[in-house]
C-alpha cells in the first residue's frame, strides 16, 4: 500500500510556516493544517469556561470536541477560529501546550487528520507527531523579521499591536517552547533546515516542493 504523503513543517512564532505549508498543501492536492489551531482552541474554551491549565482531566475532555475543517476550527458545531487568536488566551496558551496529556490528545487527533495526506505545521510535527515521514522540514528566521511579520499579521486581520510589546511575546514564546520538558521545539535530526530571512515565500515553497518529489 501506498503511504499517504506527509508533509512536517516545524519552526518557531513567526518564521513563516503556515504561508508556506498552505502554498505546499495547495501544489500537491492535499489538506493543510495548522496544529496550533488545536492548542489556540482548547485554551480559549479553558479560559470561557474556566477550566485551570492544571486541571488535566478537563483539559482533555475539551480535545475530542473540536474539529478542523479547511482551516476553520469548530467545537461541535460552532465556529471558534475568530476567538482563538485573541490576546487574552496567550497566558493560558503557553501553560496548557506544557501538559503531556494535552499533547497526546491533540496529537492523536492530528494523526487521524493524514489519512488522505497532509502539510502540517507546528513546533512538534517532525519530532513528534510525524517522526516516520521523510518530508520533515525546520523554518528558521531572525527574531525582528519574525516580530515585523506577525505585526503585519495582526494588521490584515484588523488588530492594533505594539512591536516592543510583539518582541517580549515571540522571545518569551521562543524560550517557553524550546525548554518545555514536553515536546520542545527543535529541528528533527533528519529535518532539512531553511533559513526564510530575505527570502520570500516563492522560493521557500520551492524548495520544499523539490526536496519532496525527489
Amino acid at each position: 500500500m501506498t503511504r499517504p504523503l506527509v508533509v512536517a513543517v516545524d519552526g518557531p512564532a513567526g518564521a513563516g510556516k503556515s504561508a508556506v505549508s498552505r502554498r505546499v498543501a495547495e501544489a500537491l492536492g492535499v489538506p493543510f493544517v495548522d496544529s496550533g489551531m488545536f492548542y489556540r482552541a482548547v485554551a480559549w474554551l479553558a479560559l470561557e469556561e474556566g477550566v485551570a491549565s492544571d486541571d488535566v482531566e478537563r483539559l482533555v475532555e475539551l480535545v475530542p470536541r473540536l474539529r478542523v475543517e479547511a482551516e476553520r476550527v469548530f467545537s461541535q458545531d460552532r465556529d471558534l477560529t475568530a476567538d482563538i487568536h485573541r490576546p487574552e488566551i496567550n497566558d493560558n496558551l503557553s501553560a496548557i501546550s506544557q501538559v503531556a496529556a494535552v499533547r497526546d490528545a491533540i496529537n492523536q487527533r492530528q494523526r487521524r487528520l493524514a489519512d488522505q495526506g497532509v502539510v502540517m505545521a507546528g513546533r512538534d510535527i517532525g519530532t513528534v507527531v510525524f517522526p516516520e515521514t521523510p518530508n520533515k522540514f525546520f523554518l528558521t528566521a531572525s527574531l525582528g523579521e519574525r516580530v515585523r511579520r506577525r505585526l503585519a499579521q495582526k494588521l490584515r486581520r484588523g488588530e492594533q499591536a505594539d512591536a516592543g510589546e510583539m518582541e517580549r511575546e515571540i522571545a518569551g514564546r521562543d524560550v517557553a517552547d524550546s525548554t518545555r520538558l514536553v515536546a520542545p521545539l527543535r529541528p528533527a535530526p533528519d529535518a532539512v533546515l531553511i533559513d526564510t530571512d530575505g527570502v520570500d515565500v516563492d522560493q521557500v515553497v520551492r524548495r520544499i516542493l523539490e526536496q519532496v518529489k525527489r
